[in-house]
């Protein structure tokens, strides 16, 4: 094993060690993080940026251990600092990173909107993720049925759908097989898991994030 964990077998989608719970685990399930030139921690959430890599599992709590511990500096073996709002920051990007995939998606003719076309794609089959907003009625998206087999995204806002497709709110869309859905689904993976754990509602009450 390397170090920090496995490069993979061809084909295979490489492994890291997350710096928290000491697993070893496929890159897809974590986040990269660098140290930047003013030795601040940045979320390199497209794994293209250059420096060391230190992981983290893709998971609200854990990312929220590796801010109050000192892990960080640990890692990289040097000081630095860690921004207080580094979970959010971590959502917001993978967030946007979702969004713009989905509307490439869309431009590539793999993508639908809008209640009818969603539920035609799905009868025929052609669907093979089914998108809803999570702030959607939960009354109205009881009535399409995830595609067997395929995936139900629905830990994203109709805004973020809506940016996605161009619109200003969208509570149901679909996502055809090929081009980027499978990037689609593990980006958003990443966001669920990001966004999973209790975030504080607006009257102040624990709810947890789907």
């Amino acid at each position: 094993m390397s170090r920090g964990g496995r490069p993979g077998k061809k084909g295979e989608m490489p492994e890291r060690k997350c710096i928290i719970t000491g697993d070893v685990l496929p890159v897809e399930g974590l986040i990269r993080f660098v140290v930047g030139p003013d030795n601040q921690v940045v979320p390199d959430i497209a794994g293209k940026l250059p420096g060391r890599g230190i992981w983290v599992t893709a998971n609200a709590e854990v990312l929220a251990k590796a801010t109050k511990k000192g892990v960080f500096a640990r890692a990289a073996k040097q000081q630095v600092s860690v921004p207080e709002d580094l979970v959010a920051e971590v959502s917001r990007q993978l967030g946007r990173r979702t969004v713009d995939l989905i509307s490439l998606t869309r431009k590539s003719g793999k993508a639908v909107t809008g209640y009818e076309k969603v539920k035609d794609w799905l009868t025929k089959d052609v669907a093979v993720v089914l998108l809803q907003a999570s702030d959607g009625s939960e009354r109205g998206k009881t009535k399409l049925r995830p595609p067997v087999g395929g995936h139900h995204i629905d830990w994203l806002s109709a805004a973020e759908l809506g940016l996605a497709f161009g619109r200003q709110t969208v509570i149901h869309g679909a996502l055809a097989s090929g081009g980027l859905t499978k990037r689609v689904v593990e980006e958003a993976l990443r966001l669920k898991g990001v966004r999973e754990k209790t975030v504080a509602s607006a009257s102040g009450k624990d709810k947890t994030a789907r």
